[in-house]
């Protein structure tokens, strides 16, 4: 590969032929490397040109060590005194849809008592802090695990739904979308070839599935997307997603799907492999 490869067109011909030939992707980036690309860009450019989002490119995570969640699994579900219906089990990655795993007045607390502090949203920095990351625009909180009886009730009915303790989960996360925020693609868990993977992992262990709490229906769009499983999962009130991702499952890449009329309320819970503590 050479320099002249550097017109567009040229260029993407190249990398589509050279997948098509066989070459996997991190082959494809060192020869971009070699002929003189920058690593980031040409993992950009890698990812335009096969239509899959950055995020999916030169990750690696080593499985999970410790206590795995148990999928929920259908048709019916009681946990914390709560009866809810499996309306969607799909294998890989596990992904579940839950209807009713809140009540509508449960929805109403989260959200008032969120409001106030809301902030932008933050994500998790491989040393374990948080960061402000422009491919999050909402705004968001967290509530310590526990602090009050609706967040503990709450809480234990999540550890009950994945199979886990209740020390298992980071603090419960409520987000608020506008119209045209979003989260772009990205995956839960923890890339273990970064260098602060230990650090970002010592108290818990690696992240072994999410459930997401839809608190409203938007009046437009706002579902979360998996590109690639191909699937959509509709925000509405009271009805959750749980997926899972042992072993760093490259499916469970999923996106907050832009806000496009109203708002978005959504809780989010992590589980960890280990107590989080």
């Amino acid at each position: 590969m050479g320099k002249q490869t550097s017109n567009t067109n040229s260029l993407r011909e190249w990398i589509l032929t050279t997948a098509r030939d066989g070459h996997d992707i991190d082959m494809i980036l060192l020869m971009m490397e070699r002929a003189g690309y920058e690593s980031r860009q040409a993992r950009k450019i890698v990812a335009k040109t096969l239509n899959r989002p950055a995020a999916a490119l030169d990750v690696e995570v080593k499985p999970p060590t410790g206590k795995l969640p148990r999928h929920p699994e259908p048709p019916v579900q009681i946990v914390g005194g709560q009866r809810t219906e499996v309306s969607v089990c799909i294998d890989k990655p596990p992904i579940r849809v839950m209807e009713h795993l809140l009540q509508d007045d449960e929805c109403e607390q989260l959200i008032e008592l969120a409001r106030p502090r809301l902030d932008r949203s933050l994500t998790v920095r491989q040393d374990g802090g948080n960061q402000v990351d422009e491919a999050r625009t909402s705004r968001g909180m967290f509530f310590n695990p526990g602090e009050s009886p609706l967040i503990e009730r709450i809480d234990a009915r999540m550890a009950e739904l994945a199979g886990l303790p209740t020390s298992h989960g980071e603090g419960l996360q409520v987000l608020h979308y506008l119209p045209g925020q979003q989260y772009e693609p990205h995956f839960d868990w923890f890339d273990s070839s970064k260098d602060g993977f230990k650090l970002v992992t010592l108290k818990g262990g690696q992240r072994v599935a999410t459930i997401i709490m839809y608190l409203n229906t938007p009046a437009g769009g706002g579902g979360t997307h998996f590109p690639n499983a191909g699937v959509t999962v509709t925000a509405r009130r009271g009805s959750a997603l749980y997926f899972a991702y042992q072993h760093g499952d490259q499916a469970s890449l999923h996106a907050g799907l832009p806000v496009t009329e109203g708002e978005k309320w959504i809780a989010t819970k992590w589980l960890r492999e280990r107590p989080f503590t």
